[in-house]
């Protein structure tokens, strides 16, 4: 429909530009939804013949019938007199990966058609009342993803370990006020240079690739789709932060935040210096202005969250006891367990360990949180 609307306005190239980050998002989501069905454990596979599912996912509908899954598998254990601990691990395992492709399908979909609406208004100097209502959706859409992420990722750990009210308030507003300035400052410099902007993703998507690829990621079965993997996170990372390697990421954090900081203060001094005093977007100005202290902002939140909020914070400083060792005292973190290997996801559980700093005894016990099976229901 926006597509069609581009079109009759006289704009094929938006057209096409917005039908082919679409085809591009939906391919790779509908991918990973099928490497992953492939590799999960005979007992979690779905019950469909493998060329029906293979066809859905072809037909782009593989992640719409994990939703539907989760959801049939959901109202049972909602409406259970007692679940079983497998029915709602089960549930666990589903909702984790439903949160992690809902993550990518933001990132490769929902961000990029974003950038090319604000570029179309700038473009145009002209927004519908719906356009400015879906700008605003959209970013709480982004961010919401990546709270939705990170409490996916909580889920593994015990009840005390659980994000509060005030922890999500923190997390989201450090995310939403790194993403917004990173977005507006990709629209401005595609507003003067459209062809440019795709050669700068372009070279800021390898080096992000790059750098993925050289912390030697190990999400997926086989080096192929690893690639694919690394692919979507250099896409991510673009964008937002996203940590994929194991061990404290204060200095990965440092070098990335720098590089968009710096990244994104030459793409608005472009703008600023490049765009003419008579240009009717002057109103802009003070807007860009205050997207390098909404940056900053999100750093001081984001620092806060890290030192006083996160989980490893709050184990170092209530002192917690490792469960297979009472008597040893540890700064590590408590996490649930499960009787059944076999319904632990291993992706989640690998990306739980990167998140949280785990010792090696905890790392006995990352296993799936039933808590995500709380939230799906």
């Amino acid at each position: 429909w926006v597509a069609a609307g581009y079109w009759r306005a006289g704009h094929p190239g938006w057209a096409a530009l917005g039908l082919a980050l679409l085809a591009a998002a939906s391919a790779a989501t509908q991918a990973c939804s099928w490497l992953w069905f492939r590799s999960d454990p005979a007992a979690l596979r779905p019950e469909l013949p493998r060329c029906l599912l293979a066809a859905l996912h072809l037909l782009q509908l593989g992640f719409f019938y994990r939703c539907l899954h989760a959801l049939k598998l959901g109202w049972k254990v909602c409406w259970a007199k007692a679940a079983s601990e497998e029915e709602q691990n089960r549930l666990a395992f589903f909702s984790h990966d439903i949160s992690m492709l809902r993550l990518f399908e933001t990132f490769l979909e929902n961000t990029p058609q974003l950038t090319l609406l604000l570029y179309v208004i700038l473009r145009t100097n002209k927004a519908e009342p719906s356009q400015g209502l879906g700008i605003c959706t959209a970013f709480l859409c982004v961010t919401w993803s990546l709270l939705d992420y990170h409490q996916s990722l909580r889920s593994f750990l015990q009840d005390k370990y659980e994000l509060s009210l005030g922890s999500s308030v923190v997390y989201f507003l450090w995310n939403l006020s790194l993403t917004c300035p990173r977005i507006l400052v990709v629209a401005l410099f595609a507003l003067l240079w459209p062809y440019g902007v795709a050669i700068h993703f372009l070279l800021v998507w390898l080096a992000m690739f790059l750098w993925v690829s050289l912390q030697g990621t190990d999400f997926m079965e086989s080096p192929g789709p690893e690639q694919l993997y690394r692919a979507i996170v250099a896409v991510i990372l673009y964008f937002s932060w996203f940590n994929v390697a194991p061990g404290r990421t204060l200095y990965r954090s440092i070098i990335y935040h720098g590089f968009i900081l710096v990244d994104s203060t030459l793409l608005a001094l472009s703008w600023l210096l490049c765009h003419s005093p008579l240009d009717e977007h002057f109103y802009l100005i003070p807007v860009v202005s205050a997207a390098l202290p909404c940056y900053l902002l999100g750093l001081l939140l984001r620092v806060s969250y890290y030192k006083w909020l996160h989980p490893s914070a709050r184990a170092q400083k209530q002192g917690s006891y490792d469960e297979v060792d009472a008597n040893r005292r540890t700064d590590g973190l408590e996490f649930r367990t499960a009787l059944e290997p076999d319904l632990v996801n291993r992706r989640m559980q690998c990306l739980a360990q990167h998140q949280f700093v785990v010792p090696v005894l905890a790392e006995q016990h990352l296993l799936n949180g039933a808590a995500a099976a709380d939230a799906a229901v």
